[in-house]
């Protein structure tokens, strides 16, 4: 595996960040100019970030050193340099959704998420890729160039949060934002060999609401499990705009993740729906719960689920939800949209009320099915991915046929999608590498509103098996 120190030594994770700061050995200013300096040094390769803020950002930190050196701290970010995904509004500054349709779209308010970043001191560096309107789960863009893996650049990075995990992998910010309406912060989550938890719908409320909320969740993507938990303390509770925001939650995530582990029922199954799974993945998903089975207090089972895959309810909702909320609006503009995602919106067109409402039934069914497991185990672990990174400039694999139907990406991605039908929480977490260097994600899966179960398990396995000492060389 490749490492190179001092780019891993020169942008701390984000309660590193915080502790150098707080102990005066690292100002603001600094840092940022350390993540400008990455992105300057990287982006023209990863094509991470789309508009970066460099002069802004550096002003943004020069205040915040002088408000600390006067005892003034906006909470517990502050200062510290953040990605966001650039499907999030943000004030006064470009969204383009990844799309060339949007490219002059400048909303006039914050996204919640956004809005209580800032309220915790946190600087908006920039905006990261993402592939049109977070259709797919590849890195393919026509507006930031393709995402590539920061591990091998021919590759991808997976998406559609691709810009925030490849500039979290590579060291350009301590952490970003990115969101997962199918596997989209787990899949670059796993293929760049970072940490990302999707959270249970409406545990971080969304605003502006699109047909797509259903099964989109927003939440970062960070190095460790720690920082994730930091900064789902900070970001979750309820916004009165987003009717399926969820209450407060009663205790902190990050004081979970430094408890003791209690005893756990886990589950392994090594594929769901009978997916194959590359050789190099199985091998070190096996490694990771052989060490978790000997030096962590679970009882493991394990043995794949015989489940039947909801594959054509993820279909129907998932391209019903897209027509709904953007058909009728670039119905005139389908020159400029990728093809693949024009096709999506051109089935959309052919699914009736009928049609959604047998797919919502069959979801419902599907996650009373999860649920009944959860009765049995306390957690759940899978592969995050059946497969390696592929080329950067393609929507799936060399194996898999391109296809027309624009949900070809949930074929190669069958382990991550079912739990946003099912709304339980997921994370991705690095769990080795293969004899190429590649990382490899594991899936961790909860009961419903169980995330700090999620948070807790995974930082104990990353205690275990540590992986943000390493980094691409790059």
């Amino acid at each position: 595996m490749a490492v190179e120190p001092n780019l891993s030594q020169s942008v701390p994770d984000v309660l590193g960040a915080s502790q150098q700061m707080h102990a005066g050995e690292l100002s603001s200013e600094a840092l940022v100019a350390r993540c400008l300096e990455n992105i300057k040094t990287h982006n023209p390769t990863l094509n991470a970030f789309g508009d970066v803020y460099a002069e802004q950002a550096l002003e943004d930190a020069h205040q915040c050193d002088l408000e600390r050196q006067q005892g003034v701290l906006r909470g517990p970010l502050h200062g510290i340099p953040f990605g966001i995904k650039d499907l999030f509004s943000t004030a006064g500054l470009r969204t383009t959704k990844g799309s060339l349709t949007s490219l002059d779209n400048v909303p006039d308010s914050d996204a919640p998420i956004i809005a209580r970043l800032k309220q915790a001191g946190a600087i908006l560096i920039g905006k990261t890729a993402t592939t049109e309107f977070g259709w797919t789960g590849s890195s393919y863009s026509r507006v930031f160039g393709h995402g590539r893996n920061p591990w091998d650049p021919r590759l991808t990075s997976g998406g559609s949060s691709s810009g925030s995990a490849i500039s979290v992998a590579a060291r350009m910010v301590p952490a970003a934002l990115g969101s997962d309406g199918g596997g989209s912060v787990r899949i670059p989550g796993a293929f760049c060999g970072i940490f990302a938890l999707k959270a249970s719908l409406g545990r971080i409320p969304t605003w502006p609401w699109s047909a797509t909320e259903m099964l989109s969740h927003a939440g970062p993507m960070t190095r460790t499990v720690r920082d994730s938990a930091l900064l789902f303390d900070l970001l979750s509770g309820p916004d009165a705009r987003d009717h399926q925001a969820l209450p407060a939650k009663t205790e902190s995530w990050l004081e979970r993740c430094d408890a003791p582990l209690a005893p756990l029922r886990v589950r392994y199954s090594p594929t769901l729906f009978n997916t194959p799974v590359d050789d190099r993945i199985a091998a070190c998903v096996e490694q990771a719960v052989e060490h978790i089975a000997h030096a962590l207090p679970v009882t493991l089972t394990a043995r794949s689920l015989e489940w039947s895959t909801p594959f054509d309810t993820f279909d129907t909702l998932w391209s019903g939800g897209r027509g709904v909320a953007y058909g009728a609006a670039l119905k005139q503009q389908l020159d400029k949209l990728d093809p693949g995602f024009a096709a999506l919106i051109e089935r959309a067109q052919h699914l009736d009320l009928a049609d959604y409402l047998a797919a919502q039934k069959q979801r419902a069914a599907f996650a009373n099915q999860v649920h009944a497991l959860f009765d049995e185990v306390d957690l759940l672990i899978t592969p995050t991915l059946p497969i390696l990174p592929f080329a950067a400039d393609r929507h799936v694999p060399e194996t898999q046929p391109a296809g027309e139907s624009g949900v070809e990406w949930a074929r190669w991605t069958p382990f991550t999608w079912p739990f946003n039908l099912s709304g339980n929480p997921a994370a991705t977490l690095p769990c080795g590498f293969t004899p190429e260097g590649l990382p490899v994600g594991l899936q961790v899966v909860g009961r419903r509103y169980a995330e700090a179960d999620v948070l807790q398990f995974c930082a104990a396995l990353e205690a275990l098996m540590p992986w943000d000492q390493h980094c691409p060389a790059l």
